[in-house]
């Protein structure tokens, strides 16, 4: 028997930590990004659950990245879908600062930021069956088999991303490591009852959709398969 998704879901996340804020040092550039335009095109997760469409001032689809790095990939997808809105969520603040500074030299309307808690800002802030789409490009793969709690990918967290988007909405994953895409691909497949494969997993090529980011880069410089993982969320579940 099946458990369905509901918003009590949210208090069965894990509370282990899928990262460590390392703040890193801020260039001038985003710390001047920080205190000029986080205002405008940030989100603070203690306002409760946003309204779309007051925050982009319309209605349309919405895809959420969860650690979007630096930026790179989320600035170039929402500057070449202007009809579509992003929300990214980032803990690192250089990252953030970066973004801010993409999204402003590239004049994007389209990008809004959360830079909290992926599993809180799901809970306290996205709406129930709100999201057209989630991604999630090369989370921390924490190597050592001993931090392996740690990893985003769990039951309990896609279970959460299930309850947040629209039926027929799509989750996609990539990792350019292969324990951690085997993972990713069994905690899926205990998922069945939410999603289903978008044709063949991982997919035969990167999906047009994702741009190439410089982990990606990374780690095919030093040898590493990238798998990226489609699923649909199911009308039922």
């Amino acid at each position: 028997m099946t458990t369905p998704v509901s918003a009590h879901a949210a208090v069965q996340v894990r509370r282990v930590r899928s990262f460590v804020r390392r703040e890193g040092r801020l260039t001038a550039g985003q710390r001047h990004a920080l205190e000029v335009l986080w205002p405008r095109y940030g989100i603070a997760s203690g306002g409760g659950p946003i309204d779309a469409e007051d925050v982009f001032g319309r209605v349309a689809p919405i895809t959420l990245e969860i650690g979007f790095g630096n930026g790179e990939s989320l600035a170039a997808q929402a500057d070449h879908r202007p009809e579509r809105d992003f929300i990214g969520i980032e803990v690192h603040r250089p990252g953030v600062g970066h973004l801010l500074v993409e999204i402003q030299r590239r004049g994007l309307t389209n990008v809004r930021i959360f830079n909290e808690d992926a599993v809180e800002v799901l809970e306290r802030c996205i709406l129930p069956a709100s999201l057209d789409a989630v991604q999630i490009f090369f989370p921390d793969p924490w190597q050592k088999k001993r931090h392996h709690k740690r990893r985003l990918i769990q039951p309990a967290f896609v279970r959460l991303i299930a309850s947040r988007l629209r039926p027929g909405g799509m989750l996609h994953l990539a990792t350019d490591w292969s324990d951690y895409a085997a993972q990713m691909q069994m905690v899926l497949l205990e998922a069945a009852d939410l999603f289903e494969p978008e044709g063949l997993q991982p997919v035969p090529e990167r999906p047009p959709n994702r741009p190439a980011t410089r982990f990606e880069r990374r780690g095919e410089h030093l040898g590493h398969r990238v798998s990226d993982f489609l699923y649909r969320r199911r009308d039922r579940g």
